[in-house]
C-alpha cells in the first residue's frame, strides 16, 4: 500500500480544503530562541507535512501483506522492526531513548523546569490486514511534533515524552493495550506463561524483544510523574468525515470486557446420528453468537457487542461438531452497562446449553475499564484547533486506546481526525494527507498550551 498513499497523496479528492499543505506553510513561524511561554499561536503550520507523509509511508512497508493490508502484531518480528525504525527517528530528533521491561519505547526531550513528564504518543502494531494509520499517525506524529520544536528553538518547561507502545491491538495473545496497561500496572506478571497458537509465551517474545520478563513491574509509572497524556488518532468511523469537521475532541473512551468461550458437545457421525439426539456444539455456539447480538441490542445506547471468529473441532463436514471456540467481547462507556450485558448473555448461554445438551465456559481473558477525557485538557485541544482555523466536534471513542490505560496514572485527552468512509482495521484504511497535517499540527500546539499551563504557579 505505500503505492497508495503516494497516489492519493498526489490524486485522492477526498484531501481537505481545511489545510493548504504549501510550501510556504511548512516552514516554522517561529524564529529564535523562544519558551512555550512566550509562544503566540498562530494560523500558519509548523509540521514538515512532507516528511510526516513520507516517514508513514516508509513505515507502511513493514509488514506488508499480500492483501494489500499490513499484518504487523504485537509482540512479533514486524512490530519489533517498525519500534527500530520508531527508535531511529527518536533519535536523528535528538531524543534520548529508553525502552522498558515492556518493550515500550520512550523518547526523552529535556525541559527547562523540574516538571512531570508530558507523554504523548501511540502504537505500532495492527490487526491482521489492517491500515496504516491506526497508532502510526499518532506515533510518527508525536516525532514530528519534537522536530517542529527543535526547528523553531522552542525550549518547554515540562520534559516531553514521545511513547510507543507495545501490542496495543491484542489479537496475539488476546491482550488489548499490553505495554501501557504494564505502565499502569494493571497487566503484571500472570500475562507472562499466557501462550499464542505456536506455542510461544508473552515472556518468549519480550526475550527478543530484548528484555527481562522477570523485571516486567519495572516498566510500571508511578502516580505523579506524569502530567498528562495526549494521543492522536484516526477517529475510525464516520462522523468527522459526514460532519465535514477536522478534528474531534474526545470525551472519553469505551471499557471492553473480552472472553475467550469453549462451547463442548460431542462429536459424531453426522449421516447416522438423528437430530434429536446431537449434542451439537457448533450449533450452540451459533445460537450464543446471536445472543451477544440481541444482549447488546435490548437497550438504547452505543454499546457494543462482538463474536470475532469460531473454530470447530474436527472441522471436518461429515462430523458433528464436538468442540467449538469463539470470544466474544462488550464494549461501553458505562461499566455497569457492559457487566448488565454480561450477565444477561451468560443467563442465555445456560438456557441453551440445556436445550443442546451441551456445556459452554467462559473465561475473562482481557478487562479494561472505561476512561474519561480530562475537562481542561479537551478544553485546551479545542483551542489549539481554534488557534489554527480548524472546527471541532466532541466524541466517544468506541475504540480502546493506551491513552486509557495511562488515564490511571495522568489526566488524559485525545485528538481524533477523519476517517475516509469511516473504515478501519482494513486495507481500505485512509486518512487523506491533508487531515493527517491538521491533526499533528493541532498535536503541536496542544502540546505547547498545555506545558503553559501546566504546573504554572
Amino acid at each position: 500500500m505505500p503505492h497508495m498513499l503516494r497516489t492519493r497523496l498526489s490524486t485522492s479528492p477526498g484531501t481537505r480544503t481545511w489545510f493548504v499543505v504549501g510550501v510556504a506553510l511548512l516552514c516554522a513561524s517561529l524564529a529564535g530562541s523562544a519558551t512555550a511561554g512566550e509562544l503566540q499561536v498562530e494560523a500558519a503550520s509548523h509540521i514538515d507535512a512532507g516528511r510526516l507523509q513520507a516517514n508513514l509511508e516508509h513505515l507502511s512497508e513493514i509488514g506488508r501483506d499480500p492483501t494489500g493490508g499490513i499484518t504487523r502484531l504485537g509482540l512479533s518480528q514486524a512490530e519489533l522492526d517498525a519500534h527500530t525504525y520508531a527508535v531511529g527517528l527518536m533519535k536523528d530528533a535528538g531524543l534520548t531513548v529508553r525502552i522498558d521491561a515492556a518493550g515500550n519505547v520512550f523518547g526523552r526531550r529535556e525541559g527547562s523546569v523540574r516538571l512531570p513528564v508530558l507523554l504523548f504518543g501511540s502504537h505500532l502494531d495492527s490487526v491482521p490486514h489492517g491500515g496504516a494509520y491506526d497508532g502510526p499517525l499518532g506515533a510518527i506524529g508525536a516525532i514530528e511534533v519534537i522536530r517542529a520544536l527543535n526547528a523553531a528553538h522552542v525550549k518547554t518547561r515540562h520534559p516531553l515524552e514521545v511513547v510507543v507502545w507495545t501490542n496495543e491491538e491484542g489479537p496475539h495473545f488476546g491482550i488489548s493495550a499490553f505495554g501501557s496497561s504494564v505502565v499502569a500496572g494493571s497487566v503484571g506478571p500472570e500475562v507472562l506463561d499466557r501462550k499464542d497458537e505456536q506455542g510461544e509465551t508473552v515472556a518468549d517474545w519480550l526475550r527478543r524483544y530484548g528484555q527481562d520478563p522477570g523485571q516486567l513491574a519495572s516498566a510500571r509509572i508511578a502516580p505523579g510523574s506524569l502530567a498528562a497524556i495526549v494521543e492522536l488518532h484516526i477517529e475510525q468511523g464516520p462522523n468527522l468525515e459526514e460532519a465535514k469537521v477536522p478534528i474531534g475532541v474526545v470525551q472519553g473512551i469505551v471499557g471492553l470486557r473480552r472472553w475467550q468461550c469453549v462451547a463442548t458437545g460431542a462429536a459424531n457421525h453426522a449421516g447416522t446420528t438423528p437430530m434429536n439426539r446431537r449434542h451439537d456444539a457448533l450449533a450452540t455456539a451459533a445460537r450464543e453468537l446471536l445472543v451477544v447480538r440481541d444482549s447488546v441490542r435490548a437497550e438504547e445506547g452505543r454499546q457494543v457487542g462482538t463474536v470475532g471468529y469460531m473454530k470447530a473441532e474436527p472441522g471436518a463436514p461429515n462430523v458433528i461438531a464436538g468442540r467449538v471456540e469463539f470470544p466474544y467481547e462488550l464494549r461501553d462507556l458505562d461499566a455497569a452497562k457492559i457487566e448488565h450485558m454480561h450477565e444477561r448473555t451468560q443467563q442465555r448461554f445456560a438456557d441453551i446449553d440445556r436445550e443442546e445438551g451441551t456445556t459452554t465456559v467462559c473465561t475473562e481473558v482481557n478487562h479494561i475499564e472505561p476512561a474519561l477525557a480530562d475537562r481542561g485538557i479537551q478544553a485546551t485541544i479545542r483551542a489549539a484547533a481554534r488557534s489554527a482555523n480548524l472546527a471541532t466536534m466532541d466524541l466517544p471513542s468506541g475504540a480502546v486506546h493506551d491513552a486509557g490505560e495511562i488515564s490511571r496514572l495522568a489526566p488524559m485527552g485525545m485528538i481524533f481526525v477523519p476517517s475516509q468512509a469511516g473504515i478501519s482495521h482494513a486495507p481500505q484504511e485512509f486518512t487523506a494527507p491533508g487531515d493527517v497535517a491538521n491533526g499533528v499540527e493541532v498535536l503541536y500546539r496542544t502540546i505547547l498550551l498545555l506545558d503553559k499551563k501546566l504546573g504554572a504557579k
